[in-house]
């Protein structure tokens, strides 16, 4: 007896955790196909047997897989929890035999699975969204062009099944051209689940509307840190919503940028997002926060921490995401809520704008009163904080505008025109997407759901953007009563607008000195084409010599012809291209 009593000592004495303490394993995985195409979802489901309290924490259990393609690169891709199973998800960019292995890590040691094999054929996927060579445009992995056409159309995020976003209305905007959406998500961190636990309903439904984009090859701009769940003071009603967040727990919402206990926590919710989402065709852009200045951390505590705290969250989404995924974050949309550090850090600068938050408006409320015209106000005003944002030399965008805080009402038709004028001069601003209007929903769809999105987009789709080379914008331009356009080694494009009048008849003139310089192969006629932007046609075809340096044409006066008036309008698109 007493030598069996100093046996269980000396067992307990190299086993502290008791006797019972195992290995961990992992007794089932289950490929749910074993032959898929390329950038297609590649899933495992399996179980574990392990020690842990808490299946979200990689602290305490740690599942991912080593995955060889057919060329030799090795990628880990981590596992994660989801309800009441473990999955792994991963989309590879080869074709040929792939092989894995499991491996799962407890406080009690390191096991793995034997290693398994799978296959993976051509398919007509594109991959992951990336800056173009040209840095100004996006492309696919497969190098094809990509414009992207959308909105912000939130969900709720609440329970599966149950959210704003439905297959109907996203069948319609893929009917109109509409190719993105961009949403922001409850928090997976509840006050019911706890900090460091994810509510897997929230989980799920952003599993469900992935699923529902993927479907219609539509893509998504996923907005991580809403601001009202990171304000307690700022801004009133629904924009504070801190008493929701766990964080609250361990940090004031003024620290939470500069909180390290807060840090740790934000890593592992970023890899958990990574590990369930990233996989996914319809996943485009992390769009990590969302009017930074509407937080507390930004108005109580400093911006140089919510800086830095945005670099750390971009740095640990570039290092840890396999595919790549491109970031972006905003700063709201007054004239003076410039983000100087936010348009360095992130992929793509994104400015929002709110017109009548200091920018330039007619103020006595009639139209014909003075000498500038409301239209012509405000897509300057947007030509002027595109211009600004040129300077970083990477793609920009228009991260949130439209709703209110401007000259006309929504469902006014002066509010259409507006919304015309802003995706024409963003197009013909270099913006690589068209703007993030606020937002999908009844009370706008007249104005901004409409038969424009598929005029931008017939068009976009004539410009291989991510392949021009030497872009830069034309400076000196004239026509209508203004002009604009983007240049190329390839193309011109541009936009030209008189909302006093019209542009029939009028003359563009452009001065393309050391721009579109023709070569050897090339002479110095140009190809012009004009595109109704409301019709979405192009209604006349011509040609202009280049002539010291400049080029000169005329939008056409249209006659009626069958019964239609053939209006131009005030406003139209053209493209140039020198022939060779």
């Amino acid at each position: 007896m007493k030598s069996f009593i100093l046996s269980l000592g000396l067992l307990f004495a190299f086993f502290p955790d008791g006797l019972f303490s195992q290995i961990p394993g992992v007794p089932f995985i289950r490929a749910l196909k074993d032959t898929i195409g390329m950038y297609e979802k590649f899933e495992l489901v399996y179980d574990i047997k392990a020690d842990y309290a808490n299946p979200f924490d990689p602290d305490q259990i740690d599942v991912y897989a080593d995955l060889k393609s057919p060329t030799g690169k090795m990628w880990k891709i981590n596992g994660f929890f989801n309800s009441t199973i473990w999955n792994l998800r991963f989309a590879p960019n080869e074709t040929g035999p792939w092989s894995y292995q499991l491996f799962i890590k407890d406080k009690n040691g390191v096991n793995d699975s034997t290693r398994s094999t799978f296959y993976v054929r051509p398919s007509s996927l594109k991959g992951p969204i990336s800056v173009s060579q040209n840095k100004k445009y996006l492309q696919y992995a497969n190098g094809d062009s990509y414009y992207g056409i959308g909105m912000w159309y939130n969900d709720g995020y609440g329970a599966f099944n149950h959210g704003q976003i439905n297959a109907n209305n996203l069948d319609e905007l893929q009917k109109l051209g509409v190719n993105f959406i961009s949403s922001f998500i409850t928090p997976f961190e509840t006050r019911a689940s706890g900090l460091g636990r994810y509510d897997q309903s929230i989980c799920g439904r952003l599993d469900e509307v992935l699923q529902l984009l993927e479907d219609r090859d539509m893509q998504l701009s996923l907005n991580i840190w809403f601001h009202a769940f990171l304000s307690e003071t700022v801004w009133p009603g629904g924009n504070r919503r801190w008493n929701s967040n766990p964080y609250q727990n361990i940090t004031s919402a003024k620290d939470f940028y500069r909180n390290e206990d807060a840090w740790k926590y934000q890593e592992k919710l970023y890899r958990y997002m990574i590990a369930r989402y990233a996989h996914s065709k319809a996943l485009m852009l992390w769009f990590v926060i969302d009017e930074v200045n509407g937080t507390d951390g930004w108005v109580s505590g400093d911006s140089i921490p919510c800086a830095l705290w945005a670099q750390k969250v971009h740095d640990y989404i570039k290092a840890n995401d396999p595919y790549h995924h491109l970031t972006t974050g905003t700063r709201s949309g007054g004239i003076q809520e410039y983000w100087h550090r936010g348009y360095q850090i992130f992929d793509l600068a994104s400015r929002e704008i709110y017109e009548a938050q200091g920018f330039p408006m007619i103020q006595d409320g009639k139209i014909d009163a003075g000498d500038e015209h409301p239209l012509a106000t405000s897509y300057l005003n947007y030509a002027n904080e595109l211009d600004k944002l040129w300077q970083y030399n990477k793609p920009l965008i228009l991260g949130e505008t439209g709703w209110d805080h401007t000259f006309y009402e929504p469902s006014m038709p002066g509010y259409q025109a507006m919304y015309h004028n802003t995706i024409w001069i963003s197009l013909a601003k270099g913006s690589a997407m068209s703007p993030f209007w606020w937002a999908y929903g009844n009370y706008l769809n007249d104005n901004i759901v409409t038969a424009q999105l598929r005029s931008l987009s017939r068009f976009a789709k004539e410009i291989p953007m991510a392949k021009l080379s030497n872009v830069s914008r034309i400076d000196t331009i004239s026509g209508g009563k203004h002009a604009f356009a983007i240049a190329s080694d390839q193309m011109t494009f541009g936009w030209v607008v008189n909302p006093d009048s019209d542009v029939t008849g009028t003359t563009v003139s452009l001065v393309m000195k050391n721009i579109n310089r023709p070569s050897a192969s090339y002479n110095t006629t140009y190809r012009i084409r004009i595109y109704h932007t409301w019709r979405a046609a192009f209604i006349y075809e011509t040609t202009a010599e280049l002539k010291d340096g400049r080029l000169t044409f005329s939008i056409p006066v249209l006659k009626e012809e069958g019964g239609h008036s053939n209006y131009m309008g005030q406003d139209a698109a053209f493209i140039l291209e020198p022939r060779k």
